[in-house]
């Protein structure tokens, strides 16, 4: 291939890399350079990126142990909780009151020096002040200089606002998330079995539009799963805007609303894009973007 082919093909597997939680891919499927690559590449950019850079810097520290020997793999992997996991100990007063059992990583500065590869392409920045304290720091495999740099920076930055992941964030939103919200539907519409079904009067001839109690905010990506149990003559899903908008007419025909019909065709302002997606049909699932 040639130069221009093998950049445009790196660019799309960065993106589709990036897409996915790095902890859901294998340790032995990646090795420390395709890692470094796809730090460099999505490092301080404007690239859509799915992994919260603790996980990050996890995946970084597992995947540099595992290049050591087996005890330090296997010692980093108890030391290193998931960030789920480490909320969990936090609701249980474990993480906070440093009640985490830690165990000497063998190789210790063998496993820091692997690591250092990737460190410059980890925005320690992004990751929360007591994961730093009480378990990166402990397992001194960090620069003290990079773990400093980060305290200054949030003592003097105690407002920010940064995202804890690099890029545009993006955010797969749960079902318990997603409930209809009565406040903002169609007089026409009527809201059931707290939040997840719709019902249309049987006066409503035209189309309706009824929105979720959730708002898309800021500049991130955002995705979720439609499910269609069962199919009508019409269905239309979309994004609208939260000034501005007219519940009580079609989302496709106002400035203001994005959809995609059942037919797979989407539609705003009025126009119509055909087949911009497969049509749906009964147990159909369509995730958004």
């Amino acid at each position: 291939m040639s130069l221009t082919e093998d950049n445009i093909f790196l660019d799309l597997l960065i993106k589709a890399i990036s897409a996915i939680p790095l902890n859901t891919i294998e340790f032995d499927r990646l090795s420390i350079e395709g890692l470094k690559c796809l730090l460099s590449y999505t490092h301080d950019k404007e690239i859509p990126f799915v992994t919260p850079e603790y996980e990050v810097f996890r995946y970084s520290a597992i995947l540099a142990a595992k290049q050591v020997s087996n005890d330090a793999y296997h010692t980093i992997m108890k030391q290193l909780p998931t960030l789920e996991q480490s909320e969990q100990m936090e609701q249980l007063s474990h993480l906070n009151s440093l009640q985490v059992e830690k165990k000497l990583i063998a190789d210790n500065q063998k496993v820091a020096s692997e690591l250092e590869h990737l460190v410059e392409f980890i925005n320690f920045k992004r990751i929360e002040g007591r994961i730093l304290v009480n378990i990166i720091e402990p397992l001194e495999i960090t620069p003290n200089e990079v773990i400093l740099d980060v305290y200054r920076h949030n003592t003097l930055s105690i407002n920010s606002d940064s995202n804890d992941i690099r890029g545009i964030p993006i955010y797969r939103l749960n079902d318990s998330d997603l409930v209809f919200d009565e406040s903002v539907c169609s007089s026409k519409l009527t809201i059931e079995d707290g939040g997840k079904v719709v019902q249309a009067s049987a006066n409503c001839v035209k189309h309706q539009s009824a929105r979720i109690n959730m708002l898309l905010e800021n500049k991130r990506i955002f995705e979720w799963d439609v499910i269609v149990e069962k199919n009508c003559r019409f269905i239309y899903i979309g994004v609208c805007s939260s000034e501005n908008f007219n519940y009580e007419g079609f989302a496709g025909s106002q400035p203001t609303g994005w959809v995609v019909g059942s037919c797979g065709s989407c539609c705003n302002s009025g126009v119509w894009t055909n087949n911009y997606c497969p049509s749906l049909k009964d147990g159909k699932k369509l995730r958004f973007t």
